[in-house]
């Protein structure tokens, strides 16, 4: 589910707020580090769960409609395309989901999120999409996976309810919404005609251990090398003032640096592509040129130190 540019992320987001705070306890930035990686998995699981409650809402606006006193035809033999899309039933059976859910008591109960979930399918029925999916008479398994992917993208991901709710839930899921929506994406379009209901949702890590010790070696290298990174970048950068420099870029810096020298099994390419593509979005529009510069000077300096010792063929490139 995570790459490796995700949990670059991640180690820049809690060394950011590390570095702004007067409570410099390097265990406690780490803990926060994997606790707020793992919050990303609730994120997804939540995102998973909307179909089902939605699906049920769908359900009893159709018995509600067929108790009225004077029901019409439409009411007595409603169009059902919604709640059997095999998509939403497909997560409402999944067992994987349903065990992780709970064992992180992740749910949509209690009256304020069911009164989200009823605001978000109330926004989704009054929508164009879902207006032309209903009067279709007949729908295939490709269309309902059209439509399923096509609400998620639009209203779902979108409904500025829930982003407000998650933004109360973790400080950082604003930031990883984009994430974890393509990860949903990635999962409803991976479902085909006839999966069991034994069929694995999408797990945390590629490679649990690897990933793990990768972003732990990062964010505790990052910090125990600071002083001499300070001292590196502020050589790297004569022509300019350290307190002026946007203090992303700094941390930036920090962490590519310590990638460059701390991290042999780390292609030198590999962590300058990913520092300059991180800094497009996490810092200033100009940061992109900068911290190429300075990384390349950084570069050409370690490397004449011998500090650039990468492990595994094909790794000094």
């Amino acid at each position: 589910m995570l790459n490796r540019r995700h949990l670059r992320i991640k180690v820049l987001q809690i060394l950011y707020a590390f570095f702004q705070s007067e409570d410099n306890d390097p265990l406690k930035a780490e803990k926060e580090l994997f606790r707020s990686i793992n919050k990303m998995y609730e994120l997804y699981l939540y995102f998973l769960l909307t179909f089902e409650e939605l699906t049920s809402f769908a359900e009893q606006q159709i018995e509600d409609r067929q108790k009225k006193i004077n029901p019409t035809a439409s009411d007595l033999e409603p169009v059902r395309n919604f709640v059997d899309n095999p998509i939403f039933k497909h997560f409402a059976q999944n067992i994987e989901l349903r065990k992780k859910s709970e064992e992180l008591k992740i749910n949509w109960g209690g009256a304020v999120k069911h009164d989200l979930m009823r605001k978000l399918f109330l926004h989704i029925s009054k929508t164009e999409t879902y207006i032309e999916y209903m009067n279709q008479n007949s729908v295939d398994f490709e269309e309902h996976k059209k439509f399923a992917l096509t609400i998620f993208k639009t209203d779902i991901a979108n409904f500025g309810l829930l982003h407000d709710f998650f933004e109360n839930e973790s400080i950082y899921w604003l930031d990883d919404i984009d994430l974890i929506c393509s990860m949903v994406l990635k999962t409803i379009k991976s479902i085909e005609p006839k999966m069991n209901s034994n069929e694995e949702i999408l797990p945390l890590y590629k490679d649990e251990e690897d990933e793990r010790e990768f972003v732990k070696a990062l964010i505790r290298k990052t910090i125990k090398n600071d002083e001499s990174n300070s001292v590196l970048i502020d050589e790297l950068t004569q022509n300019w003032e350290l307190d002026r420099i946007a203090k992303m870029d700094i941390i930036l810096l920090k962490m590519a640096i310590t990638e460059l020298t701390e991290l042999p099994s780390i292609p030198k390419k590999v962590t300058l592509n990913e520092y300059i593509e991180i800094s497009k979005y996490y810092s200033t529009p100009k940061s992109q040129v900068f911290i190429n510069g300075i990384l390349d000077k950084a570069v050409e300096h370690l490397d004449k130190q011998g500090k650039l010792k990468k492990t595994g063929r094909g790794l000094i490139n």
